[in-house]
């Protein structure tokens, strides 16, 4: 089948599998974002005079008729097709004859597949931040639940001070709240509008760039049609960047629940439902969802290295090393949409152990708490910390397990309420509702 680019003579057939690859799999995540970008660009193109509006009409009916197809899994590119801009403009010829193969003046390959991939990071956006949040609203409730369940507090992995459920839970919540806002700075960088750009020379057609922007609900333009293409990958590690930034978060959840689950330290529990065992030791119980997503987390934290390293010294302008970006990026949604769903339910059914400061092997925890109590008695600083250190050698050291601590965001002040308006600030300025209201509206 001769491919959208190709005019006259064959292509080796070694040539084609090698510069096609992994594109056709990769295409699938693309499929539905470039129906809607054809929708955007046909409209336009019949405000412009460049289709008539009964030809729209029947392009937008076929387009609709093969995004629905590809929502409910009937669709797929039939052998041969290169790509996923192929596959749509066959369809629409077959069915339309002539009228189909007008849909592509005025743009490239080259803008199509930036439309498309801007579209899919969008969504893909979206939908991560809604699963960020529904995370953090579960660590704060735990956090609230379990705010007077004291555990101990480590530095260099040595006992430090008094900690709590709350505050350990609360931390990871507002960590996600930088990871959102660093989520949300991706949006706004996704958020902007290639299409028109074609080869990213722009285009000598009168189209209206902005009428795509609002059909797509972008916020607005890629304007520098050069820009435009040059925003390819760069896009893409902005956006790695921001999935690692969650992962960071998650692995490290991650590695202290299997820490605390450890008998050693006997923190934490879960049901055993929610655990596995072993095929010779019947007692084990193994935080193996954890360590998944450990693992898991740790991958999807390459990935912006891995973007900025195939990126490195490409001039500007499209170059064919920028298709291979994603393979790894693209999988990366779903995976991390997995971890957070798997870390959601865990923490939702996480047993903590009560009076775990009782035990006397934990008693170092509260020397600071002696030293403060010297402290508001008139004694200096300096001086008190060298009387109870000379009380711990000496084997005289004596401690209460009551802590006082009142600050803002310290044991007794958790600032829940605080770190959930940050939150809510973060998911208002990405405008979910506006875009998903712009694609209703686009589709209709």
């Amino acid at each position: 089948m001769s491919k959208l680019w190709q005019k006259n003579g064959n292509i080796a057939a070694s040539v084609e599998q090698f510069t096609i690859g992994k594109d056709p799999a990769m295409d699938m995540y693309l499929a539905a974002h470039d129906v809607m970008g054809s929708i955007a660009h046909t409209t336009m193109l019949s405000e412009v005079g460049l289709l008539t509006p009964n030809e729209l009409k029947a392009i937008k009916k076929e387009l609709i008729e093969i995004y629905h197809s590809i929502q409910n899994g009937k669709f797929e590119l039939a052998p041969g097709v290169e790509d996923i801009h192929s596959q749509v403009e066959m369809m629409l010829t077959q069915k339309l004859g002539d009228i189909g193969k007008k849909i592509h003046s005025a743009r490239s390959r080259n803008d199509q597949v930036l439309v498309d991939i801007k579209l899919f990071l969008r969504a893909e956006i979206m939908s991560i931040a809604k699963e960020v949040d529904a995370f953090f609203k579960v660590l704060q409730q735990k956090s609230e639940a379990h705010k007077n369940d004291l555990l101990p507090g480590y530095t260099h992995l040595q006992l430090a001070m008094p900690s709590s459920f709350g505050l350990w839970l609360g931390a990871y919540a507002e960590s996600l709240v930088d990871d959102l806002t660093i989520l949300q700075s991706a949006l706004q960088v996704v958020n902007k509008n290639p299409l028109g750009s074609a080869a990213g020379y722009g285009s000598s057609f009168p189209i209206n760039r902005k009428r795509t922007t609002e059909l797509l609900g972008f916020d607005t333009l890629n304007f520098n049609v050069v820009y435009a293409q040059m925003g390819r990958g760069k896009a893409e590690r902005i956006t790695a960047n921001a999935l690692a930034n969650i992962a960071d978060t998650l692995a490290k959840l991650s590695m202290d629940a299997c820490l605390f689950m450890n008998q050693n330290f006997g923190f934490i529990s879960f049901p055993d439902e929610l655990t596995t065992g072993s095929s010779i030791m019947p007692h084990k119980k193994n935080p193996d969802v954890f360590e998944l997503i450990r693992s898991y987390c740790n991958r999807i934290k390459a990935l912006p290295n891995e973007i900025m390293m195939m990126t490195t010294n490409l001039p500007s302008g499209y170059h064919r090393d920028l298709q291979l970006l994603k393979e790894h990026l693209f999988p990366a949604f779903k995976e991390l949409s997995h971890c957070l769903s798997m870390a959601t339910l865990m923490i939702a059914h996480m047993q903590v152990t009560p009076q775990i400061l009782q035990d006397p092997k934990y008693q170092y925890l509260f020397s600071v708490e002696e030293v403060n109590k010297l402290v508001n008695e008139g004694m200096p600083f300096r001086d008190a910390y060298k009387k109870v250190g000379q009380s711990i050698e000496d084997g005289t050291y004596s401690y209460s397990t009551q802590i006082g601590h009142t600050h803002e965001g310290s044991i007794g002040n958790l600032c829940t309420s605080q770190i959930a308006s940050q939150m809510k600030l973060v998911m208002d300025k990405m405008e979910l509702s506006k875009i998903e209201n712009a694609i209703h509206q686009l589709l209709t």
